[in-house]
């Protein structure tokens, strides 16, 4: 299993931080990377970010609507997406969830589309810190995966981001215990339920993830890539954290 390291800019960037990218690019050409590598910009720069980056590594979005089309002004389709140069969509951030009332069955109907357009799905579940000091943190991802994974999950078509809620923005990191064995149960909760296929799904770690870091994290068991969030804007950074994938 190659991992993938991806980054989120949620929203955040105009067309001149495009040159962040050119950077990473100009980067990784002259040390290329032992995973894939992929950048999720707002979708006003996809296109653009496309063509810059010629193949380089893949360029995502950061959600999109369940419907091919039709009267949601606003919204984006898989397909709409797919068109401009995306190749993966993030469904299911905790931030839509809390922010735009996403639920687990909202979420399934973008991972649905998502495969429907051809791109791979990164759905993202986690918990937050009073469901973690409530002793629910297993029983929340569970059912988040249970509820917000369509039937027909591959390694292909889809990757999991954990991410625990009270990590995200906030500098604070779980501990490698916790990061594994919360790894452990999605693989488990996964293998349960789509068979032993499943182990080709990557779970990927999002949550105050940055080059300090990064290797320790990359280098536990079941983690098959991260979600960077803010360290993900400059290319520097973003180019150390993928370097820990060869630091394991």
């Amino acid at each position: 299993m190659r991992p993938l390291v991806a980054g989120n800019w949620k929203m955040n960037g105009l067309g001149a931080d495009l040159a962040e990218l050119a950077t990473l690019k100009a980067a990784l050409a002259g040390d290329p990377p032992a995973c894939d590598v992929l950048v999720c910009p707002p979708a006003t720069l996809i296109a653009q970010a496309a063509g810059q980056v010629e193949g380089a590594f893949a360029i995502g979005a950061q959600d999109c609507h369940a419907r091919a089309s039709g009267a949601f002004t606003g919204d984006l389709s898989a397909e709409m997406l797919r068109d401009a140069g995306a190749s993966a969509v993030i469904v299911g951030h905790s931030e839509r969830r809390q922010f735009h009332g996403e639920t687990d069955a909202d979420v399934a109907g973008k991972a649905a589309a998502a495969w429907r357009a051809g791109l791979l799905a990164i759905i993202c579940i986690g918990e937050t810190s009073a469901q973690r000091d409530a002793g629910t943190a297993n029983h929340i991802c569970s059912g988040q995966l249970d509820a917000s994974v369509p039937e027909g999950a591959t390694g292909e078509n889809t990757a999991i981001a954990y991410e625990p809620v009270w990590a995200i923005g906030t500098g604070r990191t779980p501990s490698d215990g916790e990061i594994a064995a919360m790894h452990a149960h999605i693989r488990a909760c996964l293998v349960r339920r789509f068979g032993e296929g499943a182990r080709a799904i990557r779970i990927l770690y999002g949550g105050s993830v940055k080059p300090q870091n990064a290797a320790q994290i990359l280098g536990l068991p079941d983690v098959g890539g991260a979600l960077v969030g803010g360290a993900s804007l400059k290319a520097k950074d973003f180019h150390a954290i993928i370097g820990g994938v060869k630091a394991q």
